[in-house]
């Protein structure tokens, strides 16, 4: 009985520390989306405030009035995002599935320099980068915002570990012995069986593209080229007048296509995150 009892006393106090958790994740968003609906003067003398205001149509027009466009800067985020995404998920998985099915001298030593890869961070290389393609004439262009997609080390990695736990190797064998092309025996046979680790990976991938600001706002010069982070970036930059309930309505706009996504494919985040305990 006392055994019992500590058992549910346990149970109580990991309860209590989710939900307070829970809370401490949503209050910043929340507080977002209230500050949205607030005028300036209304955040300057309160920053917090978990009571909606009247100002949501007025920050919208102020929104718009700086040359702010919504709907052209979500469809040029969207273009990147799923473009990324698609060259992220496809050529990832054809990396691990070369890493896995086949047995080749320079295996162990690719796959240890993909984890290197990994270890460098993004910013290190942006100016040669830029650099690159400049001299190519791509600036003011989404492909060098999804081309380089195609290279994700923490992807590669993540698929070869889901592929070497959930992938049997006879069923490539036997799709070998039947006639099957390797790229048809990929498109047809593996990519299915690695449904739930494409669909994480594409979340994440989707996630990272939209929220990306460093390399968007030094390859697009263009205000028709402009990703929703680089306008609203943008709103900060006013020195005569800072319009904070419109700055918080753009970073709502922002965050929203995130908050559908995750809403909508939950389940495959939380089955991904289980995935990712599974060991090579």
């Amino acid at each position: 009985m006392k055994k019992l009892n500590v058992s549910k006393g346990f149970l109580a106090m990991v309860y209590i520390v989710c939900i307070f958790l829970a809370i401490l994740s949503i209050m910043p968003f929340l507080i977002m989306v209230i500050n949205s609906t607030r005028s300036t003067v209304q955040i300057q003398q309160q920053a917090i405030s978990l009571i909606p205001s009247s100002h949501l149509i007025e920050n919208f027009k102020i929104l718009t009035g700086k040359a702010f466009n919504p709907m052209r800067g979500f469809l040029n985020s969207a273009i990147i995002s799923l473009g990324a995404t698609a060259c992220t998920v496809y050529f990832s998985s054809l990396t691990a599935h070369a890493l896995v099915v086949y047995n080749w001298k320079l295996r162990k030593p690719f796959f240890t320099f993909i984890l290197a890869v990994m270890m460098i961070p993004s910013q290190v290389i942006s100016i040669g980068f830029y650099q690159f393609m400049y001299r190519i004439h791509l600036t003011n262009s989404f492909l060098p915002l999804i081309l380089p997609a195609i290279a994700a080390p923490s992807t590669v990695f993540f698929m070869r570990q889901f592929m070497l736990s959930s992938l049997p190797l006879e069923i490539v064998e036997s799709a070998r012995i039947d006639g099957s092309r390797e790229f048809h025996t990929f498109n047809r046979i593996v990519l299915p069986i690695m449904k739930p680790a494409i669909a994480t990976q594409a979340i994440f991938s989707f996630v990272n593209s939209w929220n990306q600001l460093f390399l968007p706002l030094i390859l697009l010069t263009r205000q028709e080229k402009y990703t929703m982070p680089i306008m609203v970036s943008l709103l900060k930059g006013d020195i005569y007048k800072r319009e904070n309930g419109a700055i918080y309505l753009g970073l709502t706009l922002t965050v929203l296509p995130l908050f559908i996504v995750y809403f909508l494919l939950s389940k495959y985040i939380i089955a991904g995150v289980a995935l990712g305990s599974v060991k090579g």
